[in-house]
């Protein structure tokens, strides 16, 4: 299976600020090094409970318009009943229930299929884990 299964894992830095992380160029350096242009399925995962992955428009706005969508359907306030960490950290864990924490997506002779103006991004509204893995998998 190791031939058509591949996966590692991305450590990234987000910081102490609510952040939308563009890791469409780390996962298409991933296919370039495991997919050997073969058709298949790119499968990315952040296995945490306060982050998740869009598939989104970024440079554009979209990215800071996301982040002021999710602030105001998902206010850092006291309201939360789950209460520890930064006031309103409970918000960050109701996030992956609207901003899923994984995206399966095709490939395409080695190249992840994506639209013109699409990219995948980190989502992580979490000020108090600027640390976050992000696993990459291949399956062709």
């Amino acid at each position: 299976m190791s031939d058509s299964f591949t996966t590692t894992v991305l450590n990234i830095t987000t910081g102490t600020a609510e952040t939308v992380t563009d890791l469409t160029r780390d996962c298409e350096a991933f296919l370039t090094r495991s997919s050997a242009g073969r058709d298949g399925l790119l499968n990315i995962f952040v296995p945490h409970a306060t982050a998740g992955i869009a598939v989104m428009e970024t440079g554009a706005g979209s990215d800071d318009d996301l982040l002021s969508a999710l602030h105001h359907l998902l206010p850092a306030d006291d309201r939360w009943q789950h209460r520890h960490g930064s006031p309103g950290h409970g918000r960050d864990h109701v996030l992956p229930a609207l901003v899923p924490p994984h995206a399966t997506l095709p490939v395409i002779g080695g190249r992840l299929e994506l639209g013109t103006w699409q990219s995948v991004c980190l989502v992580d509204t979490n000020k108090d884990n600027a640390d976050r893995q992000v696993r990459l998998s291949f399956l062709g």
